[in-house]
């Protein structure tokens, strides 16, 4: 049932598209940016969240990322080509790439604290030091949902729902520590939409150019699939463990989000 659900959604796209997989790509770029938006909205309970709850919603998200960086990426791109050396050297460049913007964009995580050129640590408000950190999560999002609608529609459109899925907790968590921090509601609801327009900026822009250069799509979607797999361990991984008295609700989040994304993926067949 989910599979034909799957193929009508992706029937009805293309219908409205024009056949443009670019216009497709729009709109599931849009669908993230709205989820995003969202959870930042929820900034306006702040009061109300409890810990765990963000926790649960983190470590389900890192579940998600884990299983689209092989199902939807890595393994086609090893597919497409029957070999696995493009999406070997895809994944170390999508690795490289997100360790190069770790080092040269300034940003700060919740619990390992600042990253980034130690000369402007201090120069910029610790809200867009936040905001910076989790725009550097979305952008290996997008560009997952963008290379793997060229890749094949259908495995496109469940990556962007399973991502769609995991973006309204990512919102909420680059919201809340704001509304906590600066005791406002507006401003960290902006700074989340804004953040799901970058990841939507990604989606169209990882689509365009894959388009342009489908040759390169086997490196492409090994490219993303390294940088999802890089910023969930490197980054995520070691937030959602910062308090030891969730690690139970932490690990079941993570299996939770690994079942639904690999599940979703199953029904494709």
């Amino acid at each position: 049932m989910l599979e034909n659900s799957i193929t009508n959604l992706a029937e009805w796209l293309l219908g409205i598209s024009g056949g443009s997989i670019l216009w497709v790509s729009f709109y599931a770029g849009l669908f993230v940016a709205v989820m995003t938006s969202l959870g930042a909205m929820v900034a306006i309970f702040a009061k109300n969240i409890p810990e765990r709850g963000v926790d649960f919603s983190l470590s389900f998200a890192a579940g998600v990322m884990i299983v689209a960086s092989f199902t939807s990426l890595i393994l086609p791109a090893i597919d497409s080509t029957g070999s696995f050396a493009p999406a070997g050297i895809g994944i170390a460049l999508g690795v490289l790439l997100v360790f190069l913007i770790d080092r040269i964009i300034p940003h700060e995580h919740m619990v390992k604290g600042y990253e980034g050129p130690s000369d402007l640590e201090n120069k910029l408000r610790k809200a867009w030091l936040l905001v910076f950190a989790l725009v550097i999560h979305n952008l290996p999002e997008g560009l997952a949902i963008g290379t793997s609608l060229i890749y094949n529609l259908e495995v496109g459109l469940v990556t962007a729902i399973a991502i769609g899925i995991q973006d309204f907790p990512e919102g909420t968590v680059v919201s809340l520590p704001l509304a906590v921090i600066q005791k406002k509601r507006l401003q960290p609801i902006l700074i989340g939409i804004l953040s799901g327009l970058a990841e939507m900026a990604m989606v169209i822009i990882g689509a365009v150019f894959f388009t342009a250069f489908e040759w390169s799509l086997p490196y492409g979607l090994g490219l993303a699939g390294g940088a999802m797999l890089y910023v969930t361990v490197k980054e995520m991984i070691p937030e959602i463990y910062k308090r030891e008295e969730n690690d139970i609700l932490v690990t079941l989040g993570f299996f939770v989000g690994f079942y639904v994304m690999l599940f979703l993926d199953s029904m494709l067949g």
